[in-house]
């Protein structure tokens, strides 16, 4: 008798402002410029989750999404332990951050300020940062898995400033 097939990955894109937390295999992929992925995962349950933030802190204005670092960070940790994880097993990988814009005043680093969020809050949970792809000026594809933990990333390729055409300024 042939065994049975393996079974297919499940594969979920995750958009900014979002996050997602899986107790089984997910495959999660996200693209990011300036914005942050923090990737938790529990190797003692084989549990992960993804959370994709654009701007550092949320300022008490309107709704506490995940479109903040502060609020994403704590909502992905609150998902992670509804699963049954235990925070003292929680590692993190991040991911993003890039400098988009050339020449940008400190105040307009907001990649390397979403990620000074993350090391920040991880640091306060005692959660400890085991990899990390940070800053540049290209962005990235990460594909993450849930279940194994382990994280895939690809940075764009550089894009070509091409001189205007003859007649175009």
């Amino acid at each position: 008798m042939d065994p049975a097939p393996p079974t297919p990955v499940r594969r979920h894109h995750l958009n900014p402002c979002m996050l997602i937390a899986h107790p089984g295999e997910l495959e999660v992929t996200t693209l990011l410029g300036s914005c942050i992925a923090v990737c938790l995962w529990d190797p003692s349950r084989a549990c992960g989750g993804m959370n994709h933030y654009m701007l550092p802190l949320w300022n008490g204005e309107g709704l506490p999404t995940p479109k903040y670092g502060n609020v994403a960070i704590e909502k992905l940790i609150e998902k992670m332990l509804q699963f049954g994880c235990l925070k003292r097993n929680l590692i993190a990988k991040c991911f993003g951050g890039a400098s988009l814009i050339a020449d940008a005043t400190d105040l307009m680093q907001i990649g390397a300020r979403n990620f000074d969020v993350a090391e920040e809050l991880l640091a306060i949970h005692q959660i400890p940062i085991v990899a990390r792809e940070v800053g540049g000026q290209r962005g990235m594809k990460v594909i993450f898995n849930t279940q194994s933990g382990v994280a895939w990333v690809g940075r764009f390729a550089p894009q070509a400033v091409l001189p205007p055409k003859p007649g175009q300024k």
